[in-house]
């Protein structure tokens, strides 16, 4: 007390203390001395008769340290003037809780800005520490919605205050707002400066499956995928992160709309100039499969650079159906350059010209008339194919299969996966064709035919069907001849079924044979026909003979000789 009269220039202490409880009022934040520090306490001089006390904890820091000593000024709220041992009792913690809400309250009417804390999440958004606790409601965060709010808890960083209620202790806090104020700021001068052709830097804001969101300074421009790169960019992802900073190319811009497209590949060479001289035709070249189509896969022989092997560039032998079946996305492939169109940025591969072509050594391995053998590998209506190494197949066409059996579909002698022996009948090499043939495994039955058969040559066969037309008699194993319906009877017959059935064993007679048309004609009424029997006699030996005429024409010469006759009778 002495200092403090001394400071009041020698007023008693009567005089002091009378106009120190004159001043002092209750609810009133006043400002006192440090006096002294224990363990407990903090002993305060506010000009009253006697000292506050305050508990220590009042005084501490978030690290439990005091952060005074005395001597120091510091502001205090008088709980009671006096209480009933006579003493005036003050509050640290509450005079600071009322001077914080005075600051908010002064800088909510300023529309000033306060710094807080993130300290917690709340129902609704978040709890910030700004002196007191006030709420950040999540769609206040930022810009953009934030996912995970977890994870701003400890940030420190400004806010405006967009709700004060003082009475209820209520205060509403927006990040976002700062946040557009900044960003309309900053609109403004980039719309001033920012031109085509111009090359600016930016922050990836977000990222979509066409392209990139490009933060260029309260403007956004797009990056869209095919501007990343040169090469092949499946998903922006690939290449950026959100919050990547990177340098981009100003493609196009309309002041109007504020619209900006963006370049990242514009601003890097171009790598598909000269890319024939790299890449001439007959090159062998090495890439990685990027990308797998229905028609092809695209291979990527440098950084922008790709090449399509089509699925049929992909084998010499093998059926690709689908370029998966050969290759993978990942894949490390060597191929051969086809083609070069710089001017449509295309380049064709191959891969198997890789390897030899097997059908340039076809002709020499497998000469026309080798006996080979294989298993069936498909069957079909027209034939079957036949496995004689991995890739090249052979077809036996249907009517190839047998000398003298009708065969309506191959299914009705093979399988798949039998075993068969075949002889090569031709080779087809630019087409890639290979003709098997298993009948010539046997000499043809036809050409001996007329040794067996000669015209005039009695037979007894088992007839095997009546047509409308006549009906066929089985002569041996996959042979049959044919008796028209004028050769059944003497007497005219109008339907052949009316006097032969299928299953009948019958006599007849070689009037004809054919062995180009594989055709055997037979009379069963000149079996007892003698002067029929004499006159085909005659035809054979007529054939043997001459070369010139048919059997057919000897025939007719001999039926009109006959009709002749009759006539003249």
């Amino acid at each position: 007390m002495t200092e403090q009269l001394e400071k009041a220039g020698g007023t008693s202490f009567a005089e002091l203390f009378e106009n120190s409880t004159r001043n002092i009022k209750e609810g009133e934040v006043v400002r006192g001395t440090v006096l002294a520090i224990d363990d407990d306490h903090v002993q305060v001089d506010v000009g009253f008769k006697s000292e506050g006390m305050i508990s220590v904890w009042e005084f501490m820091n978030e690290n439990d340290e005091i952060g005074i000593k005395p001597g120091d000024l510091v502001d205090v709220l008088v709980e009671e003037a006096e209480d009933e041992d006579g003493l005036i009792v003050l509050s640290k913690e509450k005079a600071d809780r009322l001077l914080v809400w005075d600051d908010i309250s002064k800088a909510y009417e300023a529309g000033e800005s306060v710094e807080g804390t993130i300290v917690s999440r709340v129902k609704g958004g978040l709890s910030v520490d700004i002196g007191v606790k006030a709420f950040l409601p999540g769609s206040q965060v930022d810009l953009r919605p934030v996912r995970n709010l977890e994870h701003k808890i400890g940030e420190r960083a400004n806010f405006k205050i967009i709700k004060f209620n003082k009475r209820r202790g209520n205060i509403v806090l927006s990040r976002r707002a700062l946040l557009e104020e900044e960003r309309q700021s900053l609109r403004s001068s980039t719309l001033e400066i920012l031109s085509e052709g111009q090359i600016v830097d930016g922050v990836i804001k977000n990222l979509t499956d066409y392209g990139a969101f490009i933060d260029l300074g309260g403007i956004d421009g797009l990056l869209h995928v095919t501007d990343m790169s040169w090469g092949r960019v499946n998903h922006p992802s690939e290449l950026f992160r959100v919050g990547d900073e990177l340098k981009v190319k100003v493609l196009k811009f309309d002041p109007e709309s504020e619209r900006v497209s963006l370049g990242l590949k514009q601003i890097q060479p171009d790598p598909w100039i000269d890319v024939s001289m790299r890449y001439p035709l007959g090159k062998r070249v090495q890439g990685r499969v990027v990308a797998v189509t229905d028609y092809g896969a695209f291979c990527e022989l440098e950084a922008g650079v790709e090449g399509l092997i089509h699925v049929s560039e992909m084998s010499w032998t093998k059926r690709v159906k689908h370029p998966s079946k050969v290759v993978n996305i990942g894949d490390a492939v060597e191929a051969v350059v086809l083609d070069v169109d710089e001017g449509n940025r295309k380049i064709s591969l191959g891969m198997k010209q890789i390897e030899p072509n097997p059908w340039d050594l076809i002709e020499d391995k497998y000469p026309v008339g080798t006996h080979v053998s294989g298993e069936i590998r498909n069957i079909t209506n027209f034939g079957v194919f036949v496995g004689l190494e991995e890739g090249i197949d052979g077809l036996v066409h249907v009517s190839d299969i047998s000398w003298t059996e009708q065969i309506k579909h191959p299914s009705e002698k093979f399988n798949k996966g039998d075993e068969i022996n075949a002889i090569v009948l031709k080779i087809d090499r630019d087409n890639e064709k290979f003709s098997l043939g298993i009948k010539q495994l046997d000499p043809n039955p036809w050409d001996d035919i007329q040794k067996s058969y000669p015209v005039g040559t009695e037979i007894t066969g088992e007839v095997t069907n009546v047509t409308d037309f006549g009906a066929f008699v089985r002569l041996q194993e996959g042979i049959e001849g044919l008796v028209y319906t004028s050769e059944l009877a003497k007497e005219r017959v109008e339907k052949p079924s009316d006097v032969i059935n299928a299953g009948d064993s019958v006599k007849a007679l070689v009037v004809k044979v054919d062995p180009a048309e594989q055709k055997i004609s037979l009379s069963i009424r000149a079996v007892d026909d003698k002067q029929e029997r004499e006159a085909l006699k005659r035809i054979a030996a007529e054939q043997s003979r001459t070369q010139t005429a048919t059997l057919g024409d000897l025939l007719a010469e001999k039926l009109a000789e006959k009709s002749e006759e009759n006539s003249g009778e």
